[in-house]
């Protein structure tokens, strides 16, 4: 989730120094919105080349563990020679969907995130992680939002639900609901799971970019795998620094978008009483789902 907490430091907070020397989170020529030109000419053919290891390694990763419309849509993308162009994309994209992509220079705050994905833009970071952090970036890089989220953007469902949480995340920046609408996000859009006819399969960007996650996710008999509900979602906690402890399995996008229309101002009311629940928890007759054998 491309946002950060609008507070007086916020630029000084992402910006730094590649080994390049190219700044890492310019926010210098950003619009009021952001946004900023992709500058595609400038990458370098080292950073395209690191950009066709990390594609190579998740193609080997992907197949018979990421839902079938990811796959399909990466394949019609054809961008594993290097970096994409964001244009070209967004010319498909629209054609699809109505959705475009905009470049950020990183981390947004809150309300710009939620406004851009309302107005059907999804942010996508211009920066490519470096050598040394091929296997695990702090923040969202272009390879993390490109590669993981924007193949399903291609989905009409799907891309209804997110222009839908973005409509959501408007109205929940008023209603002191970020906490739970940041969890929801996380559980799904980041590390969501969805129940196909063969079995578990990989939505979640998060996993979907990962080098290790792809795996643990469905196979190990570490986390727990529960049956989608929003609002016990929303009061689970998560881990930003290590695998997940649990992750949240819908039925079908359908079922994804249906449960997250409705108007959440009751759930965060009911959530304001109630302690959030650990990462690793398991309710009363809830169902634990087993690992792919």
């Amino acid at each position: 989730m491309s946002t950060t907490p609008d507070t007086d430091d916020f630029f000084a907070t992402v910006a730094t120094k590649s080994d390049s020397g190219a700044l890492r989170g310019d926010y210098s020529g950003a619009d009021a919105n952001y946004v900023v030109p992709q500058h595609w000419d400038r990458y370098t053919p080292e950073q395209h080349a690191l950009w066709r290891r990390l594609y190579q390694r998740q193609a080997k990763l992907i197949p018979g563990r990421a839902c079938d419309v990811f796959i399909d849509s990466l394949k019609a993308l054809d961008v594993s020679q290097g970096i994409p162009r964001f244009d070209r994309t967004s010319e498909a994209l629209q054609r699809a969907t109505g959705w475009t992509l905009v470049a950020v220079p990183g981390l947004v705050p809150d309300h710009t995130f939620f406004e851009h994905l309302a107005n059907r833009r999804f942010p996508v970071t211009v920066w490519l992680r470096q050598e040394h952090e091929f296997d695990y970036i702090v923040e969202p890089d272009v390879f993390h939002d490109f590669f993981g989220h924007v193949p399903l953007l291609f989905n009409p469902v799907f891309a209804d639900h997110l222009q839908e949480y973005g409509r959501g995340g408007l109205k929940a920046l008023k209603l002191d609901g970020l906490a739970c609408l940041a969890r929801l996000y996380w559980y799904t859009i980041e590390f969501g799971l969805v129940q196909s006819e063969q079995g578990l399969r990989i939505y979640g960007a998060g996993i979907l970019s990962s080098g290790g996650e792809v795996e643990y996710c469905l196979t190990s008999d570490k986390p727990r795998r529960i049956p989608f509900a929003a609002e016990r979602v929303m009061r689970t906690l998560y881990k930003i620094d290590s695998y997940q402890e649990t992750y949240f399995v819908i039925r079908d996008f359908e079922q994804l978008f249906n449960d997250t229309a409705p108007d959440f101002t009751p759930f965060y009311e009911r959530l304001k009483t109630l302690e959030p629940l650990p990462a690793n928890s398991l309710l009363p007759g809830e169902i634990d789902l087993p690992p792919l054998r």
